[in-house]
């Protein structure tokens, strides 16, 4: 099921089965393990209340104490293989726990990184980052814990009440019905709990959203005098969450203390009709004793399978959450149809998001093979839009973008990274060694490929100074990057990968005039021969290009080489003058 508003889907009843029945095939063995170890464990643990019964009907037999010691013996030597048994189907069932848990992890992680950029920009990395770190975690405390306990228990429970009845069968009839009680509080429980963990964890995923949020644009708010916006925006966040959090809650205290109170009626109902049984010579007082024995030692697997039930519910909910990204909309598969040559064509394009107006208004551009393209405009024009259908990362509302002829939302993710590629000032140092960071691009680069590529972009010098050079653990405890060697890491990542389109959207942006002029001029050189495509906010860029492509209104009003277009006094000249000082500099 796919939830409103852009949000990640939400896998129902049916999926969440399925993936669960899954993963207990992908580990069989283990699973027919735990359940024979269970049953051993179990049929051990019954025997202690039996075992006690008959002393009770051998001492009233007149027996000697030889007998008593026997038997005695005897619940001593099976509360001792109980014990191990059980000890040796929860380690079972924990190992079995954390090898699922990592399939489910590396599933997810498969998933995530399957997203296309705009789905993971609709629905928020909140409820992405949230699904990946407190569903998960949820998911594994079940399969580690719970799911190994509920086992264990379900097990005991079934072997109890199957020896109450094996005991006596009416006794074991009045100790079933005794639990009705607390059959109709589960159902109840059940019937709502679902719905109501499903409902904390969006919330929880809103409060993620709104904190990252405000935090990732911090300085925008303190700019636009936003903070009181931003306050009332997380109050608002936070007081849906404790408010489902306290619907959960009412669940859980109408629930338990029902399920408490209910423990006692099986045991005082064989009491009751045992005594009545047992003064008619229906029933030995052994069986009596040993029936109610049985029921008062089902407290205690019965307790834990209903806190554990309480349990798999909030950790199922977090399993529908973390399998629904199976249902979100993937990027194309491998095997999409290949592009003729590196001609870029954009006809007819416009774009509106969801929550605004047309962004686009009919776009018209052809980008020629090898060619240096600066597209200029003032603030919403358009130019980032554009710069991210170019890139794939979007689709038009009408109209195509297509690279040799085919589609560029077409592409599938491995053929569209060597066609083109988007850089923006929007950069991340992943956890790890600079190696690792630059491997991402290219896996099969040698070191000579890496130092080449950080000395395009004017990074080999600093990196040589971190102590291990390319083995420099970075982020973390490790080494610190701040904002231009993130960028510097980031283009080198581009040389490495080698598009034949390169699209830089304010890519150089974090880095000072000087700098960033000698790294677009070194990446230039480097890509010679490839198409550049630059979201132009320095005009310096623009004066560098073999054309300038002017957005205005989200539309393309000009288009020509700097000379040409200075010297038309249009909108390009205008932009030149209020930059450069006049339209003759520079020229």
């Amino acid at each position: 099921m796919t939830a409103d508003g852009g949000r990640l889907p939400v896998a129902g009843p049916a999926e969440v089965r399925r993936a669960a029945g899954r993963l207990v095939r992908a580990d069989g063995r283990a699973v027919v393990g735990m359940l024979l170890l269970n049953v051993l464990a179990a049929a051990s643990g019954l025997a202690g209340p039996w075992l006690l019964g008959r002393i009770i009907d051998e001492v009233r037999a007149g027996r000697g104490i030889g007998t008593v010691d026997r038997l005695a013996a005897a619940i001593a030597l099976c509360a001792l293989a109980q014990l191990l048994l059980t000890r040796w189907a929860r380690y079972a069932g924990h190992r079995f726990g954390e090898r699922t848990l990592a399939r489910v992890r590396e599933e997810y992680v498969d998933r995530a990184l399957a997203l296309p950029a705009s789905v993971v920009e609709r629905a928020g990395t909140g409820d992405l980052t949230t699904r990946g770190t407190a569903d998960v975690a949820a998911v594994g405390t079940t399969l580690r814990d719970a799911g190994p306990e509920l086992l264990v228990c379900s097990v005991q429970a079934l072997f109890t009440l199957a020896a109450v009845f094996v005991v006596d069968p009416l006794l074991g009839a009045v100790g079933v019905l005794g639990l009705t009680p607390i059959w109709c509080a589960l159902r109840w429980y059940l019937r709502r709990a679902r719905s109501a963990y499903l409902d904390q964890s969006a919330a929880d995923s809103e409060v993620a959203e709104s904190l990252a949020s405000t935090a990732a644009g911090a300085r925008t708010v303190d700019a636009f005098r936003l903070a009181a916006r931003r306050t009332t925006a997380s109050r608002g966040a936070l007081a849906t969450a404790r408010r489902t959090r306290f619907h959960t809650l009412y669940l859980r205290t109408v629930f338990f203390p029902v399920v408490e109170v209910s423990y006692s009626l099986p045991v005082a109902g064989v009491l009751l009709l045992g005594g009545v049984l047992h003064g008619r010579g229906m029933v030995s007082l052994g069986a009596v004793v040993a029936s109610a024995l049985y029921l008062r030692q089902l407290t205690e697997p019965l307790d834990e399978i209903l806190i554990r039930v309480e349990q798999l519910q909030s950790s199922s909910a977090s399993f529908a959450r973390v399998e629904g990204l199976a249902q979100a909309p993937q990027a194309v598969p491998e095997g999409s149809p290949v592009p003729a040559d590196d001609r870029i064509d954009v006809t007819g394009v416009r774009y509106a998001y969801e929550r605004g107006g047309e962004v686009l208004r009919g776009v018209d551009l052809t980008v020629r093979p090898g060619e240096r393209l600066a597209v200029v405009g003032p603030s919403g024009a358009g130019k980032t839009t554009l710069s991210r259908l170019l890139a794939g990362v979007d689709a038009p509302s009408a109209g195509t973008v297509t690279v040799g002829g085919v589609p560029v939302a077409d592409l599938a993710p491995e053929t569209l990274r060597r066609q083109v590629v988007l850089v923006t000032q929007e950069h991340h140092v992943f956890l790890g060694t600079v190696r690792d960071n630059l491997l991402i691009a290219e896996p099969a680069a040698d070191d000579e490929e890496l130092w080449a590529a950080l000395a395009a972009v004017g990074a080999a010098d600093w990196v040589r100074e971190l102590p291990g050079g390319l083995d420099a653990v970075l982020g973390g405890d490790g080494c610190r990057t701040d904002g231009s060697k993130a960028q510097q890491l980031a283009l080198a990542r581009v040389v490495l990968a080698d598009p034949h389109t390169l699209i830089l959207d304010e890519a150089t942006a974090l880095l000072d005039p000087t700098t960033a002029r000698h790294t677009e001029r070194a990446l230039a050189a480097v890509l010679r021969g490839r198409t550049v495509i630059a979201i132009a906010h320095r005009l310096h860029t623009a004066h560098d290009a073999d054309r300038v492509a002017v957005m205005e209104d989200g539309l393309l009003t000009e288009l020509g080489t700097h000379e040409a277009l200075v010297t038309g006094d249009g909108a390009y000249a205008a932009l030149w003058r209020t930059w450069h000082g006049t339209p003759a500099d520079d020229r």
